[in-house]
């Protein structure tokens, strides 16, 4: 399967150590398999006055013997794995977690949730009419090593 990564530099070997914390799905490589998803995030490389690459990868891994969590909608397990993650509370040690991406409107609705001003119920009716869109974050460095093939870089 291909997948695409948007950096401000060119990615031809990935890991994890240059990601941030507290993000959707925890610390690791995110990537999706939608092009225009991956070049939209990537123009807010160059709204900032910096370079902005489309890696392109091929992802080639039977998932027998990984630790995946994959996420079919915005739903309730959704929220508390994100909402762990963001939070710094994830203990899990999964390979790859897929799933939605917490968008700009998602994240008022996480930051809404967080504070009290809504409940899971109310949370998860305002996310299910989000249309999602795909994420995979690979977070082991072994996973990267065995599944992950850089093919090319597009600057923008």
């Amino acid at each position: 399967m291909i997948l695409y990564h948007s950096s401000s530099v060119i990615v031809a070997e990935p890991d994890i150590t240059h990601s941030r914390l507290y993000l959707d799905f925890g610390k690791g490589f995110y990537l999706t398999t939608i092009y225009d998803q991956a070049r939209r995030y990537a123009e807010r490389f160059l709204r900032r006055g910096r370079t902005a690459w489309l890696n392109t990868y091929d992802f080639t891994c039977r998932m027998e013997g990984w630790k995946v969590l994959s996420f079919e909608s915005y739903d309730e397990a959704w929220l508390d794995f994100v909402s762990k993650c963001r939070s710094g509370n994830d203990d899990t040690d999964y390979d790859l977690v897929i799933g939605g991406i917490a968008n700009d409107r998602v994240i008022l609705t996480l930051d809404r949730y967080y504070a009290g001003e809504l409940t899971q119920e109310q949370a998860l009716g305002l996310l299910k009419f989000e249309k999602p869109n795909i994420q995979y974050c690979v977070r082991s460095e072994r996973m990267l090593k065995e599944c992950l093939i850089y093919i090319k870089s597009e600057q923008l």
